[in-house]
This record gives structure tokens, sequence and C-alpha cells, in this order.
């Protein structure tokens, strides 16, 4: 039986991570095509996008085996995980904001209780305007 040499192995891992990273990219872009509402959507757009990219990114380091773009991999991967989260959070909120999301879906509500509180505290009514205020 032959040995196995560690570059045959890095490869190996590194196409298994590839084909990984590329099936779960693909599945977030069904997934964004054909679920039907803006925080389904949302989901599959953010967690296996970013863990395929991943997958991708430690693939390609293991094919790779280069210090610097080892780095600029480690960089990408950092980035994209710092910014998803915040450009999912920030499109579920205007998706509410403009009415987008579902409310029947969702089991706890935990922002329009706050909305409302906030408009209290503030002497304002439903729609924003100081308690009083007539509309022309």
């Amino acid at each position: 039986m032959g040995v196995v040499s560690w570059s045959a192995v890095a490869d190996v891992l590194a196409a298994l991570c590839l084909l990984g990273g590329a099936l779960l990219a693909f599945a977030a872009g069904v997934g964004v095509v054909r679920f039907p509402d803006l925080l389904a959507r949302m989901h599959s757009a953010t967690k296996p996008q970013v863990l395929g990219l991943v997958l991708v990114l430690i693939g390609l380091a293991l094919r790779l085996r280069s210090g610097p773009a080892l780095w600029m991999l480690v960089l990408v991967a950092v980035f994209q995980m710092l910014t998803s989260p915040v450009a999912a959070h920030m499109v579920g909120r205007a998706g509410y904001r403009t009415g987008k999301v579902r409310q029947e879906l969702l089991v706890v509500d935990e922002l329009t209780a706050d909305q409302d509180a906030a408009r209290r505290a503030a002497g304002l009514d439903a729609d924003g305007d100081p308690h009083g205020a007539h509309r022309s």
C-alpha cells in the first residue's frame, strides 16, 4: 500500500470544500428566488451564502497554500462575516417598516411593541402626529 502525501489529502479536502461551498451558494440563490416572503429570502441570502463562501475560501486556502493569499482569504471571510449580519438586519428592518413582512408569520413581534411604546412616550399617536393634532 502506497504512502499518501499531505498534498494529495489537502487537494481532496480542498475539492470537498469547494464543492460544498458551491452547493450552499447555489441553495442560497435558489432560496432567494423561490421563497415566498422577505424574511425567508433574507435568511436564505445570508446563512447558507456566508457558510458557502467560507467553505470556498477554505478550499482555496488548502489549494493555494500561500501565505499572502491565505491572509487575503482570511480578510475576505472576516469582512463577509462582519457585513452580512448587519446588511440582513437593515434589510429586515426596512422591510418591516415598509410593510413587506407578513405579520401572520411572526411568532413574537417585539418591534411593534417597542415602536408603540416609543410613540406613547413621545406623546404621538399611531400615525406619528402629536396627540390632538388634526390632519387637513
